[in-house]
């Protein structure tokens, strides 16, 4: 690699880190003796969340308001009023980057107390229910704007902009046109609700982020900072990298198990990405498509159990079932669009003519997983305590905590003799790592603390008597077609989740038109069951991450890769269609969700089966197979596709009984598919690669 290449790689990694580095931290890089005050804030909110799950008891609605307390305060002095800096004499505190003004000061202190306003005045609340006086409605109205600037500040103008439109609808329903009118709500009953109850801002989405979300979040940037990323990629690389494209393989597993406990698409890109992009193009990947592959395995990391982005918890409140069913409901689909993943860098290495990277220029597998065993043991003792003990999501991550502080604490000491250092020093590095892992934790948690509390806005309007009118408005649009109806909120979840994330998209368009597809389907008489409307709705905020223009991802990957954001953006979509297939599959065959299956082999079974539609569809949009595709291949891929999603629907035009035989009908034509192919090329000639 020449010098320059070598200057304009690490000037992209500076890039990508950096978005990643404001997407989380802020944008204010301050000096001096403030720089201490965020970080101090953040690990008080650590270590007060940790107590929740240790030997501190509080009331719900008290541990909700401190939980969105820390979440203001560090939002106001890490995030400026405004992002460009203001050049006006008198006014340039409002873009300061460099310094904490004294204004964000106050307003940080005021907003604090503002969410504490319902623990500090909670007897008077409880007794002055649906009659707030005037100090009620002034706190209450200065909450809910406070609170939609620190979302402004953090997310971007888009989940304010719904907010605010939502509140103007609240109160001016009476005069919209009839088909859109709603009776209203007074001023009284609007604070009442959201500010100063649990049903508006202190919700069940805040709910799930204090007391979950919260301890998952910081268990995975305790794992990055105890180096496990790097270990992860290393495992993935010795044993993948040989193979044909290797280093993309190694990019899907490494990016699939960092998102086992991540929840951001973006910090996904630069941990695995710094090092599989550069390997990927090394190999002779396009800059656009090793950046493409990152996005779509970056973003499918928050289609993994148990963490799902941190919505798995919020999916499990909303529907009232148990979170190891949301997994067990989630868990077909996420594993099959990673194989499907692996198959598409497989088909692309084919196209390319690629090789894998020699042996000795990998890491040894056996070396690299003695080296780096301890930082699976805490993921595994995780898993093994929801599902075995089957204990709650916060105990199983609080005690996986405590055991990964205890490898971290110890780590260094232990390698201390590679390190050159005595005993106490590895001792007081692996202090000093645990204290970062608890501030960065926090400083994560910021963005899903104010997004889950913002939309509970949405949520609380909604709730005022709205949903009727909604279900209404959905079905008036999809003139009671169900299919068309999927598609406008399929289409709706990706526009929103352009400017959200994909936490808060969840959450407002759940609220919105998640019971709808259930009601209007019943209207149809088609059972759609709850969890599937909630994982479709899910699954579709997710795609925004990579869907140009706005993709966040994309821009990250492209910076490490030196390529073009809108062009990586577009291949990154294109390898995610596959994804944006499954969730209207499952609407129509629940079998992939595994509801009412307890048979293992089954399940397996379902797996397999999707696997191959998935296998198929791929091949299909990426006109190769075992060579590439003729005209006449791409309807009976396309048929394998629909034989193994809807078998179903196609068992009673095949004449068979148990709709689970159909799937070998597809498997069969799955297989002629490729005997056709091989026989074409003489089952030993290899076809011209394409040009990249």
């Amino acid at each position: 690699m020449s010098d320059q290449d070598k200057e304009l790689q690490d000037e992209g990694l500076e890039t990508a880190r950096r978005m990643k580095e404001e997407e989380e931290l802020g944008l204010r890089r301050v000096q001096g003796w403030q720089r201490y005050i965020v970080p101090a804030v953040a690990l008080c909110w650590s270590l007060f969340q940790l107590s929740l799950s240790s030997w501190l008891i509080l009331d719900s609605t008290y541990i909700r308001a401190i939980h969105l307390a820390f979440a203001l305060i560090i939002v106001f002095l890490s995030y400026p009023t405004l992002r460009r800096d203001v050049k006006i004499p008198g006014l340039r505190w409002l873009g300061e980057k460099h310094t904490i003004p004294a204004a964000d000061y106050l307003v940080a202190i005021l907003g604090a107390l503002a969410a504490l306003y319902i623990v500090i005045d909670y007897n008077g609340l409880a007794a002055r229910i649906g009659q707030p006086n005037l100090r009620d409605l002034v706190i209450g109205t200065f909450l809910v704007l406070i609170l939609l600037d620190a979302a402004r500040r953090v997310i971007g103008p888009a989940l304010p902009i719904i907010a605010g439109l939502f509140t103007f609808y609240a109160f001016f329903g009476p005069y919209m046109p009839e088909f859109l009118a709603f009776r209203g709500v007074s001023l009284a009953r609007y604070i009442g609700q959201i500010s100063l109850t649990t049903e508006g801002i202190f919700g069940i989405p805040l709910d799930v982020s204090a007391r979950i979300v919260f301890l998952f979040v910081l268990f995975g940037a305790l794992l990055e900072r105890a180096g496990a990323g790097r270990f992860f990629i290393d495992l993935a690389m010795s044993l993948l990298g040989r193979y044909k494209g290797g280093p993309a393989k190694a990019a899907v597993l490494a990016s699939g198990l960092t998102g086992l406990v991540s929840g951001s698409s973006i910090a996904n890109v630069v941990t695995t990405g710094t090092f599989t992009i550069p390997m990927m193009k090394k190999v002779g990947y396009p800059a656009y498509k090793a950046a493409a592959i990152e996005v779509a395995v970056s973003t499918n990391g928050q289609l993994m159990p148990p963490v799902m982005g941190a919505a798995a918890f919020i999916i499990a409140e909303y529907v009232n079932i148990p979170y190891l069913e949301v997994c067990k409901a989630a868990a077909v689909p996420a594993f099959a669009s990673y194989m499907a993943l692996f198959f598409i860098v497989h088909l692309e290495a084919s196209k390319l003519g690629m090789k894998g990277i020699p042996q000795i220029d990998l890491p040894r597998f056996f070396f690299t997983l003695v080296n780096g065993w301890q930082y699976l043991l805490p993921i595994f003792v995780l898993l093994y305590e929801l599902i075995i003990p089957r204990h709650s999501p916060d105990l199983a991550a609080f005690r996986s905590i405590l055991l990964l502080a205890a490898i971290m604490l110890f780590q260094h000491a232990v390698g201390r003799k590679k390190h050159g250092i005595t005993f106490g020093e590895g001792i007081k590095r692996g202090f000093l790592d645990i204290v970062a892992g608890l501030i960065a934790g926090a400083r994560n948690m910021v963005s899903v603390a104010v997004a889950t509390a913002s939309a509970g806005i949405v949520v609380g309007v909604v709730t005022m008597g709205l949903g009727g009118l909604i279900t209404a408005v959905i079905d008036t649009l999809s003139m009671g077609n169900l299919g068309l109806m999927l598609f406008i909120t399929a289409a709706a979840c990706m526009i929103l989740g352009m400017g959200l994330p994909t936490t808060a998209n969840y959450i407002v368009m759940a609220s919105l038109t998640a019971p709808a597809l259930v009601t209007i389907a019943g209207w149809q008489g088609f059972e759609v069951p709850l969890i599937a409307a909630h994982l479709f709705v899910f699954y579709f905020g997710i795609l925004a991450d990579d869907t140009p223009p706005v993709g966040l991802a994309a821009y990250a990957a492209a910076a490490i890769a030196k390529s073009d954001p809108i062009r990586t953006g577009l291949q990154g979509f294109m390898y995610d269609i596959r994804t944006a297939v499954l969730p209207f599959m499952f609407i129509f065959n629940t079998d992939m969700l595994l509801l009412g299956i307890d048979s293992i082999p089954l399940a397996f079974y379902i797996f397999a089966m999707t696997c191959v539609g998935m296998f198929a569809f791929a091949s299909a949009t990426m006109g190769w197979f075992a060579v590439r595709n003729r005209w006449y291949e791409y309807p009976l891929l396309i048929a394998v596709a629909a034989l193994m999603f809807r078998p179903g629907f196609f068992a009673a035009y095949l004449g068979i009984d148990n709709h689970y035989l159909s799937y070998l009908v597809g498997l069969a034509l799955w297989g002629a598919i490729y005997a056709l192919q091989r026989l074409r090329t003489g089952f030993g000639n290899k076809q011209t690669p394409l040009a990249a």
